[in-house]
């Protein structure tokens, strides 16, 4: 028996935003009818970074976010604008404002894993690189070059300078050396920093080496350029190692002076395995045991203050995305765990929920006389049975609740609860998710 607590009358904190992702919706054309624009719009996701949009062709493909997209030629003058290309980033980024995302704009170029590299190439001139990057700000919330006033707040220098080490013979998001890219952040975060101090300028997107993220932090100690937030990757099985991770990287942070950047996971998923483990990885990824694990990280960092923000990669068309199905663009089970989080965060208020169980999280939410839990049971042992739970609460009368579980034979499927004495009592097969709504 696992016992969960929920107590509606003590308040710990503010839910965070857990359910922010890469990416925006896919939104129907004329010549094609497939979208999930009106699903993408429901689970009411706060932010959406832009990084690899332009793997996919229903974004505006190579012409889209990248800066070597925007300013196809370096020698060109930064301050004209007939240098820049903007057309597909534009009807990109409009359409996941249309409907309800606040675009994260990553700084940089997508990862590159064909034999020659085209934008993750050191920029030639990284001061000219920090002009053509205010510019394109300036377009996006100034309204420059027939732009736009959008007000988007977070801008990402970079993506995984680390991913491979100075001596790579294939560096597939960053081509120079480390020395180089914390010269060239040091330049552009100031620079940008300078002339939009009210926004929050930061990165590095770390792929998640956090002997290299200390070295990083210490090359620039010298100059403390801004660090509005730090941002960081991962890919694992256990949610509770993520959150262990990022109470590391909020020490190495505060142990250089930014105790005040927030720390930002913006990419991670379910992965076992990068090689002989990644079908099977990909496979769960779009299955239940991938939205139990979606949950799970969810609700492991709501608990941990050590993280400010998740952003899940990726809602874009891939085989990373356990939102929606590639080929129609419907929900999968990996959906709802962003749909249900949506619930908690319009709620507002974290109230105390405490597990005894490793296998089984809470996390309970209320705003007057609503409130909300949810529950989820996820094992990475794919030979655990099922879990026999009572869930005890305070200070809300939850005789008239309603639950909602989602598992490998239900999506979101109302049941009668069985409430006695102020308990709910559930039988739970591996890999399921519950929301109930007070």
């Amino acid at each position: 028996m696992s016992i969960i607590n929920i107590d509606f009358n003590k308040t710990v904190g503010d839910i965070k935003i857990m359910h922010a992702v890469n990416n925006g919706p896919v939104i129907a054309g004329k010549d094609q009818t497939r979208g999930n624009q009106d699903d993408y719009r429901a689970a009411r996701i706060p932010y959406a970074r832009t990084h690899d949009a332009a793997f996919y062709a229903g974004y505006g493909g190579e012409h889209t976010v990248d800066v070597h997209a925007i300013f196809p030629d370096f020698d060109a003058d930064e301050c004209d604008p007939a240098s820049y290309d903007f057309a597909c980033t534009d009807a990109y980024l409009s359409g996941m404002i249309k409907y309800g995302t606040m675009p994260f704009y990553r700084l940089g170029s997508k990862i590159e894993h064909g034999v020659k590299k085209y934008g993750t190439v050191a920029p030639r001139d990284f001061n000219k690189w920090a002009r053509i990057c205010e510019h394109i700000i300036r377009h996006y919330n100034e309204g420059w070059a027939d732009g736009f006033f959008y007000g988007i707040e977070y801008w990402e220098i970079w993506n995984e300078p680390d991913l491979d080490p100075d001596d790579s013979t294939n560096k597939r998001c960053w081509s120079g050396t480390e020395e180089e890219f914390a010269r060239m952040y040091v330049i552009a975060a100031k620079h940008l920093k300078s002339c939009f101090p009210t926004l929050k300028i930061g990165g590095p997107a770390s792929a998640g080496d956090e002997a290299w993220m200390e070295r990083f932090l210490k090359r620039i100690a010298g100059e403390h350029p801004p660090i509005d937030f730090f941002s960081w990757h991962w890919y694992w099985t256990q949610p509770y190692d993520m959150s262990i991770k990022g109470t590391r990287i909020r020490k190495l942070l505060d142990k250089y002076g930014y105790t005040e950047s927030e720390s930002i996971l913006n990419e991670w998923n379910y992965v076992r395995g990068w090689t002989d483990d990644f079908v099977y990885s990909v496979e769960q990824i779009i299955g239940i045991k991938g939205a139990a694990f979606t949950a799970a990280c969810m609700m492991a960092a709501q608990k941990n203050p050590a993280i400010d923000m998740l952003m899940y990669y990726d809602a874009r068309p891939t085989g990373f995305n356990g939102l929606f199905d590639f080929y129609t663009m419907r929900p999968l089970k990996g959906y709802y765990p962003f749909f249900i989080f949506s619930k908690l965060y319009a709620l507002g208020k974290e109230t105390l929920s405490m597990s005894d169980d490793g296998e089984v999280y809470a996390v309970s939410a209320r705003d007057g006389d609503r409130g909300g839990i949810m529950v989820v049971y996820y094992s990475e042992d794919d030979n655990k049975g099922a879990k026999r739970i009572t869930l005890s609460t305070q200070g809300l009368d939850i005789s008239d609740a309603k639950i909602y579980l989602t598992d490998a034979n239900n999506t979101m499927t109302e049941r009668v609860p069985c409430v006695e004495n102020g308990k709910i009592t559930m039988r739970l097969e591996r890999n399921s998710i519950v929301y109930i709504e007070i």
